[in-house]
């Protein structure tokens, strides 16, 4: 059986093709994201296969529907593109890889605060150009500082982990709070994270109680110096409010792996036509933020666990019906 693999990325395809080898299962790799326009490439697959930024609207469910669409796999942990009430109502079912590598995630968060912190980047572009100049570099010690982790799934708890092991004293939020925290940090309330944190690291899923979690009024109640990490969904954040936080310079910087209007501009390359977007033009400009583009998860481990997870849910859905991956 072949499957349509939209969104497919070159760093996928060997993997995938690898890992569904004996799977009775084909992938047929589409560059290309679903969206309306390009929703009749789905013609004559019963199961497709997309990413984060794939369209799955009630409208182009329906329209996958009418074209024979049974199975929706999705190859990441994140359903905010999906319309999941319309898919039910169509019998078409959701799957998705409710983990993958929370190493991989919560590496590349403290790899992008180690990077902002101690101006690597900043260091390795004056080093080619053979300047050696110290000037503008000075970052300060992770040890004593308080990092505030919003959300203590296994992502979140990695990360406390890994800051616990710079001597940061962790505080956390979740509204499940979790047991293996214990030893690794306290629980506090929203509010004390804001106002005590010098870093706050959102590890939380994107939902009507979460958007725009921090907006103005969470950057006032921040310190000066604070740090803000998001390797999470990009609307966690409201993007405006956080560049007029960087501008009035009532943060010290921001840590990005997301951004809340990365629909069509992530996973591209934009550099003969440049960036649309104005708002995510002005972040790119501010010396004090780190952007990188959802590439938190990407490490082999987390690839192959991606792929493997993938095929098993497929398998499951077109052997049984059912899938403990189901949304």
């Amino acid at each position: 059986m072949k499957i349509a693999f939209f969104s497919a990325r070159k760093y996928e395809e060997d993997i995938f093709t690898s890992v569904f080898q004996d799977s009775g299962l084909k992938m047929e790799f589409l560059e290309i994201r679903l969206t309306s326009r390009t929703v009749q490439l789905a013609k004559g697959y019963s199961t497709i296969c997309c990413f984060v930024n794939d369209l799955l609207s009630a409208e182009i469910l329906a329209e996958l529907s009418n074209l024979g669409v049974k199975n929706i796999a999705l190859r990441c942990a994140g359903f905010n593109n999906v319309n999941l009430p319309k898919a039910k109502e169509l019998g078409i079912h959701v799957v998705r890889v409710p983990e993958y590598s929370p190493y991989a995630v919560a590496e590349h968060a403290v790899a992008l605060l180690l990077t902002l912190n101690r101006k690597t980047h900043r260091a390795h572009a004056r080093i080619r150009e053979l300047n050696f100049s110290l000037e503008g570099l000075v970052g300060f010690d992770l040890r004593g500082k308080t990092v505030g982790v919003v959300g203590t799934g296994k992502i979140g708890r990695v990360f406390a982990g890994i800051m616990k092991g710079f001597g940061c004293k962790i505080l956390a939020y979740d509204p499940y709070p979790s047991k293996e925290m214990e030893g690794v940090g306290s629980y506090v309330t929203l509010p004390e994270i804001f106002k005590k944190s010098d870093i706050i690291s959102l590890h939380c899923p994107l939902n009507d109680s979460t958007r725009h979690l921090m907006s103005a009024s969470t950057f006032e109640m921040m310190k000066p110096n604070a740090v803000v990490i998001n390797t999470g969904r990009g609307a966690l954040i409201d993007s405006k409010a956080l560049i007029e936080a960087l501008k009035s310079h009532r943060i010290g910087g921001a840590c990005l792996d997301v951004y809340e209007e990365e629909e069509g501009v992530f996973f591209t390359d934009q550099s003969s036509g440049g960036i649309m977007d104005d708002v995510l033009a002005r972040l790119t400009t501010f010396p004090n933020v780190i952007l990188t583009s959802h590439q938190a998860f990407l490490t082999e481990e987390a690839l192959r666990n991606i792929a493997e997870t993938t095929r098993d849910n497929i398998r499951n859905l077109l052997d049984s019906g059912a899938c403990k991956n189901e949304l």
